[in-house]
């Protein structure tokens, strides 16, 4: 793909990695690539990042014609820099956009537009352990008129934000409260896409998660509000007795491909690992009986995000004494010294730039 290459002549400078959050602060460029029915893909160009202009009839803005991804480039101890499965988020991508009509693009082009983009970007992944460059790539629809119909004009981006941990807690166990009320997704609708409509459907009971002292939400089926679904905006595991059940990617839950990573490791350590239906009454029993080990959120943004009380219609209840247990633990010591090339990479997940 020829990718037009315009620099910024106002760099930024990188924060203190020590203060960094997460998406608060982005790079120098953005990257942008238009598609059209009678074009297809074309005029890939790098520029400087600022706003972008768009017609007030967009469909984006009018019928939610967007999905997006999000990855991490990390930085190795030897100043090498490299990408985690990035494949994988390309083909969810890629599937995200089928459910939503829009375009597909080249595996192959993908690639090489982030390849591009984070070379050009190098200087602002951050060295410490913990910090990396998040990279949000996102498509939408931009027909410039009124109507419901398949997109016939829409754009690919690219931005970059030097990021530190997700949460303020750091890998401390954080409190969740299981909704009761409000549904994220419901099976045949768009809940294993990754579009800004899911999320936007999660902000009310997120909200009032948060006004309880709650750090997330965690999600019940749409139909039966009978089954445990996700956390938020993170796939999510329990180690009940000595076997590790997390939901079933039945169509309404996110295939997270932290989540993917978690399964593989978690069996080649000898867990035993079922991905099926959870009931909240078959986790409320476990909880109360003491079998509930260990709960923890698993995505890219956080890696795994130990969980240390669960609350549902006001009945609290803590897990493992609210300290990280010892799966959780071993998961984010695999996970993030795979990513961050402090261990070997025996699975073949790494793509080094």
């Amino acid at each position: 793909m020829n990718i037009a290459i315009t620099k910024t002549t106002t760099p930024k400078v990188m924060p203190p990695e020590e203060k960094l959050g997460f998406g608060k602060v982005f790079s120098d460029h953005m990257l942008r690539v238009d598609w059209d029915v009678e074009n297809g893909w074309h005029d890939a160009r790098i520029e400087p990042f600022g706003p972008i202009s768009i017609h007030p009839a967009s469909t984006v803005l009018h019928y939610g014609a967007e999905i997006f991804e999000g990855l991490k480039a990390y930085r190795r101890a030897d100043g090498g820099i490299q990408l985690f499965r990035p494949m994988e988020n390309i083909r969810r991508m890629n599937n995200s956009a089928a459910r939503m009509c829009l375009p597909t693009m080249d595996e192959a082009d993908m690639l090489e537009l982030l390849e591009t983009f984070v070379r050009l970007e190098e200087r602002f992944v951050p060295h410490s352990f913990g910090t990396s460059l998040y990279l949000r790539p996102f498509l939408f629809g931009n027909d410039e008129s009124l109507g419901v119909h398949t997109v016939k004009h829409a754009t690919f981006m690219l931005i970059a934000s030097p990021s530190g941990s997700y949460y303020a807690e750091g890998i401390n166990p954080v409190r969740i409260m299981i909704e009761a009320d409000d549904v994220r997704a419901v099976r045949g609708g768009t809940g294993e896409a990754k579009c800004g409509g899911n999320y936007a459907a999660s902000t009310r009971a997120g909200e009032r998660a948060v006004q309880k002292g709650y750090t997330q939400v965690l999600w019940l089926d749409g139909v039966e509000r009978k089954y445990i679904e996700e956390v938020g905006a993170m796939n999510v595991m329990f180690r009940i007795d000595d076997i590790i059940v997390t939901p079933a990617l039945t169509g309404s839950i996110l295939p997270g491909i932290t989540r993917k990573s978690c399964v593989e490791v978690l069996r080649d350590l000898g867990y035993k690992v079922e991905e099926r239906l959870l009931s909240l009454e078959e986790l409320v029993s476990a909880m109360k009986d003491g079998r509930l080990k260990e709960a923890f959120g698993c995505g890219t943004a956080a890696v795994v995000s130990p969980i240390g009380r669960l609350s549902y219609r006001d009945e609290e209840y803590i897990v493992n004494n609210e300290q990280i247990g010892e799966v959780t633990q071993k998961l984010y010591d695999i996970l993030t010294g795979i990513q961050w090339g402090k261990r070997p990479d025996t699975y073949g997940w790494v793509h080094p730039l």
